[in-house]
């Protein structure tokens, strides 16, 4: 599973909040918070025990691998226990997850293999961006949107910070497929979208101060850190990481994260309010030239 999510650059820097009062209720955060936390409680409950066996044909037919994930020990086990080789096991959890992941090689094969999905197979551009594979990946997504998306919101107005979160879903989905069109590692998570919002909160508030833990040692310290700062070294280290990592294999979505967060710089001038500033363009344009 190629996780869209906080799983390496949350561990040295926590933000845990930022300075900035939102004017209204965060209506749409709170609401994709709670959407995204009613999907995992379901995941949970559906479980991990294999309940079904799906056919491996159509994925050999379309020259694409089935993930590991769903076609690894379990599948393994299955076979030595007599089972036909031409299919495998997977659970009612992980079932989900393969109807409504965004997998690249089936999206752009345009062939829903199975377990097929009830709806247009495009919407896994959507629906992937609420499934997540564990609770540290579904908490850390749900703290960065906790913490700069009811100021965007505001910025934007409920109705245009939906659609911008969409948008910001698709393009990070539509980043990643360019980069490994051939995948059949299913992508799941919100960070893509939530990355969007990153590349908005920059443009907007790149004064604000977000209140950020930094583990020292053994000790740890709270540092009220500048926005601009925080949220332009997050972006070097996902276009780093994203540089040196390597396709083919689960991990992070290093390159939705990259398409979110443009995404999310270039669409806050559609989708802000009329009258909100911009500034960082505006500090950019005021720097001085140097002599």
């Amino acid at each position: 599973v190629v996780l869209s999510g906080p799983r390496r650059y949350h561990r040295d820097m926590i933000p845990l909040r930022d300075t900035l009062r939102s004017h209204r209720f965060p209506a749409v955060t709170v609401s994709l918070i709670l959407i995204n936390l009613l999907v995992f409680l379901y995941q949970g409950y559906l479980g991990t025990r294999p309940v079904m066996v799906n056919d491996l044909g159509p994925w050999r037919d379309a020259q694409l691998v089935p993930p590991p994930a769903f076609s690894g020990p379990s599948y393994q086990q299955y076979v030595r226990d007599g089972g036909d080789p031409s299919k495998y096991p997977i659970s009612a959890s992980n079932e989900l997850i393969a109807r409504f992941a965004l997998i690249p090689g089936e999206l752009l094969g345009g062939r829903d293999l199975p377990p097929t999905l009830p709806l247009p197979l495009w919407l896994t551009l959507l629906t992937s961006a609420f499934l997540h594979a564990g609770l540290l990946h579904l908490l850390g997504n749900m703290l960065y949107l906790w913490i700069f998306g009811d100021n965007v919101e505001d910025a934007m107005g409920h109705v245009r910070f939906l659609i911008f979160y969409v948008a910001c879903a698709v393009a990070a989905g539509a980043a990643q497929i360019a980069v490994d069109p051939r995948s059949p590692l299913p992508m799941i998570g919100a960070s893509g979208a939530i990355a969007g919002v990153l590349g908005a909160y920059l443009v907007l508030f790149p004064l604000s101060r977000i209140v950020t833990l930094i583990p020292i040692f053994f000790f740890v310290r709270l540092v009220a850190i500048p926005a601009v700062l925080l949220l332009g070294l997050w972006f070097v280290l996902q276009i780093v990481s994203g540089l040196g990592s390597t396709g083919g294999a689960g991990g992070t979505a290093w390159f939705a994260h990259i398409g979110g967060f443009t995404a999310g710089l270039l669409l806050v001038v559609l989708f802000r309010r009329k009258g909100v500033p911009m500034t960082l363009w505006r500090m950019i344009r005021r720097r001085p030239a140097a002599l």
